[in-house]
């Protein structure tokens, strides 16, 4: 019959491996974000200087590394709200939906559905196009940018919705 000391540190040794395979993974793990990071980066960079390198303030957090906002491209990453943060770190779907929830049609305030969002950023309010709407409404409401009333009803909250 084996000893307990024995069986204590068979499975001690046991951990001790998986610790260490874990370990390596995150390493791995790890330098393989540091990849992405400094790609991304990269890109913003080279983007910005394609635009002439207009900066656009402020600092948005990515992560643990503060990264200039410069100008949102299409197709780029809805970010969370945070104070000071501005509809111009937006893509350009997005701020046209930001500028007609807040005021640029002349109804600041005013809750609006999809259908009528669609309609005021000058989409036809055929189904297709309501349903991307209504995504992205969705999107800007998860990030703290909108605030959805009731299911489908969005609006900008308070200091929000500054001029892009």
């Amino acid at each position: 019959m084996p000893s307990v000391m024995g069986l204590l540190e068979e499975r001690e040794r046991a951990a001790r491996q998986r610790v260490e395979a874990l370990q390596a993974e995150l390493r791995e793990a790890e330098a393989l974000w540091e990849r992405f990071v400094i790609a991304r980066e990269t890109v913003g960079e080279v983007l910005a200087e394609l635009r002439g390198g207009e900066d656009v303030a402020p600092f948005v957090v990515a992560g643990e590394r503060p990264v200039q906002v410069r100008q949102a491209v299409p197709g780029s990453v809805v970010p969370h709200w945070e104070e000071g943060l501005g509809p111009a770190v937006l893509a350009p779907d997005y701020q046209r939906i930001m500028d007609v929830l807040a005021g640029g049609n002349g109804m600041r305030g005013k809750a609006m559905d999809c259908r009528q969002l669609a309609a005021a950023v000058g989409l036809e309010p055929v189904p297709a196009k309501v349903e991307g709407v209504r995504s992205k409404a969705k999107r800007l409401a998860a990030r703290g940018w909108l605030a959805e009333e009731r299911p489908g009803l969005f609006s900008v909250p308070v200091g929000r919705g500054g001029g892009s």
